[in-house]
């Protein structure tokens, strides 16, 4: 015997093949071998059988003198076959048989009873134990090859077929893990449609895009820049919020995808992923809802003690490039193209509670819209001017209404209100200032007579003075929203924003 220490330990094993792998070694399901154990307290039996597997170059060999160490040893090397002796001085063979079944690691292993002589009462026991197979020793050859490749390759099938089973088992698991999550993190902004056809789809998160026409919604909080300068931290993340849960709802039941929050912006795909025939439409409506919401909104922002909010909506279709977009490790379904800035810029042109479209909204809707209004705006980046629409409803299976506009009436002042004003470009003033005086006025704007001359659907930011010449605020924000003459030039703004200083004047100076 070449391994003399594992002769003394009562442990033979084949070393020119079986030492290359450590006993225990974990056996992926391609590289199963036949691993057989003998048990049997003759070192000479050990030794023949030795022999006899010696030539197959597929079967490693081990054998266990000792028969209380025969259950450690097969749980170390994970034997295919067991061959097991019946007669042994340290336990009954038919007692190691309970235990071979007994233990989890040998439970289902192809067990392979040896005995002198046939005994049918004693087999018949043994089978009763849960052995396989039954051989007089010495067995021939040729018969003890053909039965352990009999009973090891059973094993072994079966063993793949755990295996891979687990596997699958494995992998299903991790799948509804990726799926749950995607679902738990997308079903925020997504509807469940959309949601289940991004799970659906094995490209479905794959970087790349195509273009297509689709619908875009860009909605703002008008003034909310000002409003969030006053507030603390918190009070401006509970204003937004506040707003964010209610709108997510409502575009999530018009199947939109939020493509991003942009602050108190919200970005809203029409179209894709899911392309549908009443995108425009569906946008529309949804714009809609969402403007009426503004009411439970703003109930909830008096109950926090929070400022009133309005919003402004654009939406715009055309073509875009739309997909996944970023790299393999960020990215992110989005839309790529100009026309995602002209909604942004559609809805630079609103004032609190207003909802505009362009041509091409309009068009694809049809004759089912109530359009309130119509202007010609020359949006920046754009050669020629365009027109966009002013909506006030929309009919057909939606079947939804503002409250139509009324224009407020202004007071007139016996005593004109000093200001000074400056255009605003995007978010930001310039430092120039320009005169101006306050002709009328009332709690949702005013008529303005000025020295500059401001195009319609500016955005101003004024300083207020009373009629003695002391500052009331510097922060009050307002669009133009209609030029009412040019010499002298005289305009009427609607208010975007209303510090608490200018509305505490207002009141207490004119009752509103």
């Amino acid at each position: 015997m070449r391994n003399k220490s594992n002769a003394e330990d009562g442990v033979m094993n084949k070393p020119d093949r079986s030492e290359s792998r450590p006993p225990g070694s974990k056996i992926t399901l391609t590289k199963h071998r036949i691993t057989v154990l003998l048990v049997d307290d003759q070192p000479m039996i050990g030794e023949a059988v030795r022999r006899l597997l010696n030539s197959e170059e597929d079967i490693d060999f081990h054998y266990c003198q000792d028969a209380g160490l025969a259950v450690k040893v097969a749980n170390e090397i994970s034997p295919t076959v067991i061959l097991q002796d019946l007669v042994m001085p340290e336990i009954d063979g038919l007692l190691l048989v309970r235990y071979f079944r007994a233990n989890e690691g040998t439970r289902d292993v192809p067990l392979i009873v040896l005995s002198s002589k046939e005994e049918p009462r004693t087999k018949a026991e043994a089978f009763a134990l849960g052995a396989n197979d039954y051989m007089v020793k010495l067995p021939d050859r040729l018969e003890v090859i053909a039965r352990i490749r009999y009973h090891s390759k059973g094993y072994i099938n079966l063993l793949e077929r755990n295996e891979a089973y687990k596997a699958l088992l494995k992998s299903q698991r991790k799948l509804e893990a990726h799926s749950q999550f995607i679902r738990k993190t997308f079903g925020r902004f997504l509807s469940d449609e959309i949601v289940d056809s991004i799970l659906e789809s094995p490209e479905g998160l794959k970087l790349g895009g195509e273009k297509r026409r689709t619908t875009i919604m860009m909605t703002d909080l008008r003034g909310f820049t000002a409003i969030s300068e006053r507030l603390s931290a918190e009070s401006v993340v509970s204003v937004i919020n506040n707003y964010l849960e209610l709108m997510t709802e409502i575009i999530i039941k018009y199947q939109g995808t939020i493509d991003e929050f942009i602050g108190d912006a919200i970005l809203v795909i029409f179209g894709a992923p899911i392309l549908r025939d009443d995108d425009a439409r569906r946008s529309v409506a949804c714009a809609i809802e969402m403007q009426m919401a503004m009411k439970e909104v703003n109930g909830r922002n008096r109950q926090g003690g929070y400022p009133e909010v309005a919003q402004g909506i654009g939406i715009n279709t055309g073509d875009l490039v739309v997909g996944n977009i970023g790299s393999e490790k960020r990215s992110k379904y989005g839309v790529v193209g100009r026309n995602v800035n002209l909604a942004s810029r559609i809805e630079s042109y609103t004032v609190g509670g207003q909802i505009l479209i362009s041509e091409s909204t309009l068009k694809d809707c049809g004759p089912i819209l109530r359009i309130d209004d119509e202007m010609e705006v020359m949006p920046k980046g754009l050669k020629d001017p365009i027109t966009i629409y002013e909506v006030g409803g929309i009919a057909g299976e939606y079947n939804l209404f503002l409250p139509e506009k009324k224009e407020a009436e202004l007071l007139d002042l016996k005593q004109f209100l000093p200001i000074q004003f400056t255009p605003l470009s995007g978010k930001h003033a310039s430092e120039e200032m320009f005169q101006g005086h306050v002709l009328k006025v009332a709690a949702e704007g005013a008529e303005i007579r000025a020295e500059l001359a401001v195009e319609r659907l500016s955005n101003l930011k004024i300083s207020l003075f009373d009629d003695e010449g002391y500052e009331i605020t510097t922060e009050l924000y307002a669009k133009v929203t209609r030029n009412i003459s040019e010499s002298p030039i005289v305009f009427r703004v609607n208010f975007t924003s209303v510090p608490s200083e200018a509305k505490s004047f207002f009141k207490y100076r004119y009752n509103f």
